[in-house]
């Protein structure tokens, strides 16, 4: 497998009054195309730190990235939103809908940040599609506030899928869930994998962790083990 996400020795910091805080120390990472990758570890331990920067929310203070083969780290803002837009799709525990749009606009809210319909195709068409894809087709024209937690988190799995992203981040995606449904939307990620699509997962289920194909513990910022 070609490799996606290549880091050598990245770090970051944040100054504070008190002192510098080591949110990340030294971390190199290397994770192909088309695998799982669960991202473990103690409140504090640096999770979402490193999925940010996996994700371009945030640069690194120190050391290099290289995401898809090209240099990241040193790339405009307008840049790293070009390829947010367009290679990546983030699901979080919080959902992050919009509760004035529709499942179906909801879904198309990821064509407005990445062009999508520059690039010849119809938005809504590919929303119709993913709706149907995650158990949700019925519910089309539904509001979030009309939907239960499970059914949230497909919409928000489906709008990270509108753009066709090679990499899927998803930030404690069954944290807000039961067993059962939380279960079903790992089901959702993990067929993602077995399409090519690269998914990395930050999660507090160890349960949920172990059915990955890496395993990365954080402790302190640092990678403390990886295990497949």
């Amino acid at each position: 497998m070609a490799t996606l996400i290549e880091m050598d020795r990245v770090s970051k910091i944040y100054p504070m009054p008190g002192g510098d805080v080591h949110a990340l120390r030294s971390v190199s990472l290397s994770i192909e195309r088309g695998e799982f990758v669960s991202i473990v570890g103690a409140s504090g331990s640096g999770k979402t730190t490193l999925l940010y920067l996996i994700g371009l929310l945030t640069s690194p203070s120190e050391g290099a990235y290289r995401l898809n083969d090209r240099a990241v780290d040193k790339l405009s803002d307008r840049e790293l939103s070009s390829i947010r837009g367009r290679e990546i799709g983030f699901v979080f525990q919080s959902f992050h809908l919009i509760p004035q749009l529709s499942v179906l606009g909801n879904i198309e809210l990821a064509a407005r940040y990445a062009g999508f319909r520059s690039n010849g195709a119809d938005p809504k068409r590919r929303a119709l599609d993913l709706a149907e894809r995650v158990g949700l087709a019925h519910r089309a024209d539904h509001r979030p506030s009309e939907l239960s937690g499970g059914e949230m988190q497909r919409v928000a799995i489906a709008r990270a899928l509108l753009t066709k992203p090679p990499l899927i981040l998803a930030d404690e995606p069954t944290g807000n869930l039961d067993e059962a449904t939380g279960g079903q939307i790992f089901g959702l990620l993990e067929d993602l994998t077995k399409e090519g699509c690269t998914v990395i997962l930050v999660t507090h289920e160890l349960a949920l962790a172990d059915r990955t194909g890496r395993k990365i513990r954080l402790r302190d910022g640092a990678i403390d083990d990886e295990s497949a």
